[in-house]
């Protein structure tokens, strides 16, 4: 592996190993596969992790797949919000229990992060989710993943990000045996979403690959599919948002979404997320919406860093040529984060002076949480303040 040095700070130039999911079926309709695929993985009983929202919707179908392609489906919707402990606990039990043979998941990021920890707990309930990205081989559960949003990325990640039930700190174990199987694209899945998850989940897409494009663990292979996934992004995020049963655009931001999973799952995230997530935890923000918030003054206090990638960024959005300076990136999603409306969606979950009261801790928890190496300038307590400062000035 070699090494260089960035700004001062010796960071790897290629990284040894690259991870990526078997096996991605892409269209309209795929999630009839459902049942070959679980049969491709030689396994009988799906236990199948599901929101009772989709569930409602789709529920019925995925009986019909089971019954046609002679399989059992044990249903798991005991759980709301982003998953927790407590949650990977329960469903471990009833899994084993069900006598289930593989773990399907049907849903937003919370119901594939859930399945994921699940098909690996229930394997290994001597091991704690934070000590998982430790071992060098992790046993679970054949694991397929269905996602309803075009947002996560998690059906092709190595990434399970579980709220710790006691502590309310988001951990996110890392281990390549959490990577899916197989992952079903099927657009059809996501016409549904009302239009602020629409849009939180893709600019949820938009920071993992802008995050993974300016790591100092990028690579040359992460590095293309992110500006690809920008650029799907740049073009279709808004069209699905004005026009939501636009299946082609569907389908280009599940894929979009699929791509910059791919690319942090091998670059990581950095500050952005590490601010987002003990936002999201202190305050019950949905995940996409904290990070699209805090996005552009992280991507202020790292542009001076960072000027070439940004503007690569800038063209990757918008297309046209009018925008090429790497503060236009800047603007863009300040931007996208008004025309979406989420200025005003964050402020309904926090009020200015708890929000201002609780920045030391936030501050904290950012530090001491993941995505902070791989920043290309290091950030400390005092800009970290700033990113928190500067979102508050915005927002109220």
């Amino acid at each position: 592996m070699k090494a260089i040095s960035i700004f001062g700070r010796v960071v790897n130039h290629l990284i040894s190993h690259l991870y990526f999911p078997n096996q991605i079926r892409l269209g309209a309709g795929s999630l009839k596969e459902l049942g070959e695929a679980v049969q491709e993985l030689q396994a009988s009983h799906m236990f199948i992790v599901i929101s009772l929202s989709v569930k409602k919707q789709v529920g019925d179908a995925v009986r019909k797949i089971a019954r046609d392609a002679g399989l059992k489906a044990t249903f798991f919707s005991d759980y709301k919000g982003e998953p927790n402990t407590h949650h990977v606990q329960k469903a471990s039990r009833i899994l084993i229990d069900s006598q289930a043979d593989c773990v399907v998941a049907i849903g937003g990021g919370s119901a594939i992060d859930l399945a994921k920890a699940v098909a690996a707990a229930a394997k290994n309930p001597a091991v704690t989710m934070e000590s998982m990205k430790t071992l060098a081989d992790v046993d679970r559960f054949p694991l397929i993943a269905i996602p309803t949003t075009a947002g996560t990325g998690s059906e092709v990640t190595k990434i399970s990000v579980i709220t710790d039930e006691k502590t309310r700190v988001k951990i996110n174990p890392g281990h390549p045996r959490l990577i899916p199987d197989i992952a079903i694209l099927d657009p059809a899945l996501t016409v549904s979403l009302p239009k602020p998850i629409t849009a939180f989940t893709g600019m949820d897409a938009l920071a993992h690959a802008m995050e993974a494009y300016v790591s100092t663990l990028a690579n040359p292979i992460s590095d293309v599919l992110a500006l690809e996934a920008m650029s799907l992004i740049g073009t279709y995020l808004p069209a699905v948002y004005e026009k939501p049963d636009d299946l082609e655009a569907r389908e280009k931001m599940l894929l979009a979404s699929s791509l910059a999973g791919i690319a942090f799952s091998n670059a990581s995230t950095n500050l952005a997320h590490a601010a987002a997530r003990p936002l999201g935890a202190r305050f019950h923000i949905p995940h996409g919406l904290s990070v699209a918030l805090v996005l552009p003054y992280v991507m202020e206090f790292g542009l001076d860093v960072n000027q070439e990638r940004y503007q690569n960024v800038a063209r990757a959005l918008d297309q046209t040529g009018q925008n090429q300076r790497a503060e236009d990136a800047v603007a863009i999603v300040k931007k996208l984060n008004q025309v979406f409306n989420l200025y005003e969606l964050g402020k309904s979950f926090m009020h200015k002076q708890e929000l201002v009261q609780a920045i030391p801790q936030l501050v904290r928890d950012a530090l001491s949480g993941n995505g902070i190496q791989t920043n290309r300038k290091l950030p400390n307590e005092d800009d970290v303040t700033e990113v928190y400062a500067r979102l508050i000035e915005d927002l109220f």
